[in-house]
């Protein structure tokens, strides 16, 4: 087992809460080091060493840099779609200045960081992108400060790369789908609140309307690309911004579809609401041949086994 060190700073969200979980699995609980703004209720932040970061104080990420001298550092401390609009200057402060922050900490020689992760989003695509088969480079006009932060951002670690030789890997990341979370309102979330209705209340009303196709990704794929793009050699890493990463993609009824081969009497109706919108902005099938060919991603998961494990795990819950 290695000894190197790892920081995970916004480790508590669904992604970093699990993140930490894996890592430790493999480096060893006293090795990785989760921090963030408050510290979670989640079992996982017992295990091993949590550390309280603001990352836009400088000054303290320092600290905790020269405390623990981490060789990876996964930056996954962001303000998120629905929360940025509501206090976009906030968002681009935190977004940006945050990623500055643990860059310029990255080139730093003797600092002792030897690779970073950071995330993008398909939310750095716009409307005048293609939606189906959407490239690893084409237009990108996003429409939501996430989106427009997201984008510059893997300019931002391109320019790093480039200019100061730092090793920073990054994943566009489509819909998340987990158990260990529960939804909380974002463009792909009524994927994850339709098993819950599936189990609670036999009937789901979805904000989106039928026919509304959106690439996921079932989180063990998410973490399984994650930690397969940071363990890659450096020489198989030959894209510098962020990799497209594909799982599935489905529309509303075909999520229903599959939770009926399960649940015969569930049924699914429609609504949508201001988040049709933004969904109509997305891509809906993404081309990452990119990944697959360089670092040999490829995902597990698709929609029925995603549904036969989501409804296992969830059913614990009410049952």
């Amino acid at each position: 087992m290695s000894t190197e060190k790892i920081l995970v700073i916004g480790s508590c969200g669904q992604l970093g809460t699990e993140l930490v979980e894996s890592l430790r699995e493999i480096y060893g609980e006293s090795n990785v080091i989760a921090s963030d703004i408050r510290k979670s209720d989640s079992e996982v932040f017992q295990s091993g060493p949590f550390e309280t970061l603001d990352i836009l104080d400088a000054q303290r990420f320092k600290e905790i840099l020269m405390k623990y001298k981490p060789k990876q550092v996964y930056h996954l401390a962001a303000l998120l779609s629905a929360t940025a609009e509501k206090n976009p200057e906030f968002a681009w402060k935190l977004n940006m200045d945050g990623l500055f922050h643990v860059l310029d900490a990255a080139k730093e020689e003797g600092s002792g960081i030897g690779r970073v992760y950071w995330p993008s989003s398909i939310a750095a695509f716009g409307p005048n992108t293609p939606r189906f088969g959407t490239p690893q480079y084409g237009p990108m006009d996003p429409t939501t400060m996430y989106g427009v932060t997201k984008y510059t951002g893997e300019l931002l670690i391109q320019y790093y790369h480039n200019r100061y030789g730092v090793d920073i890997r990054s994943l566009r990341y489509p819909g998340l789908i987990g158990y260990k979370s529960e939804p909380g309102g974002g463009t792909t979330d009524y994927a994850v609140a339709i098993y819950h209705d599936a189990l609670r209340d036999g009937k789901h009303e979805c904000f989106l309307g039928e026919g509304t196709t959106l690439p996921m990704l079932y989180m063990p794929d998410a973490l399984k690309a994650t930690l397969e793009v940071m363990h890659a050699p450096s020489e198989k890493i030959g894209m510098r911004m962020s990799y497209n990463l594909a799982g599935m993609s489905f529309a509303p009824e075909e999520i229903a579809a599959s939770i009926q081969k399960h649940l015969p009497n569930f049924s699914i109706s429609y609504n949508p609401d201001y988040r049709q919108a933004i969904a109509n902005s997305w891509p809906a099938v993404i081309d990452d041949s990119l990944a697959r060919d360089h670092w040999g991603w490829s995902p597990e998961y698709d929609l029925d086994a995603m549904t036969t494990d989501m409804l296992l795990n969830i059913k614990e819950i009410y049952f």
